[in-house]
């Protein structure tokens, strides 16, 4: 019986940028199934202890640019470290995915969060801005009404639900992956996520 992943993210998380390629590919792999669940982080971080990027130390925020260049250059995955849209606004971005997945479904779901994440962290484009949003739809051949539909009580109330549901397992971070219960926080950890997987 194939397993059941609950991938939660931030559109605007370089590091679910980072990760979101090689997991489709593990899930894939696998056999596994995802629930694409993007959360609210503004709502998760006071729970959780979490700060946003410019509250953080600065000897946090300066490691987190070491970081990112070492996972983009081991990776070999281009990121601007300083993208000119950013921080940006994300709850359009965030609310189009659920759209997706409301409409297509799954697979295609996971292609425009892929796209999201490129725009913010490689293509120096504006997720926040809804013609940016209606061209990465027509760039992947997605029904524009998905736009509407991503501004409909309906969407927001899914994308409320994933923001709750990813509280009440504990998460605080994004990207991360739920299996069976057991949390994986970070891109980072994915070769347990395919431990897991493929056990």
């Amino acid at each position: 019986m194939s397993k059941m992943v609950d991938y939660y993210f931030a559109p605007q998380s370089p590091w679910t940028y980072l990760g979101h390629d090689r997991f489709l590919k593990i899930a894939k792999l696998a056999g596994a199934k995802v629930r694409v669940m993007p959360m609210d982080l503004s709502k998760v971080f006071p729970i959780s202890g979490g700060l946003p990027l410019g509250k953080r130390a600065p000897q946090r925020q300066a490691y987190r640019l070491v970081e990112l260049t070492r996972f983009s250059k081991g990776l070999d995955l281009p990121l601007n470290l300083h993208p000119k849209f950013f921080p940006v606004a994300c709850d359009a971005a965030a609310k189009l995915i659920i759209a997706v997945d409301m409409h297509y479904g799954t697979d295609p779901a996971l292609t425009i969060t892929g796209a999201v994440l490129s725009a913010v962290w490689h293509e120096e484009r504006d997720i926040a801005d809804a013609a940016t949003l209606a061209t990465l739809l027509n760039e992947h051949q997605l029904d524009a009404t998905c736009l509407a539909l991503s501004s409909t009580p309906e969407t927001q109330a899914r994308y409320d639900s994933y923001t709750q549901s990813a509280i009440d397992a504990q998460v605080f971070g994004a990207p991360s992956y739920v299996i069976d219960g057991e949390m994986f926080w970070g891109q980072d950890r994915l070769d347990f996520v395919s431990q897991t997987l493929t056990p």
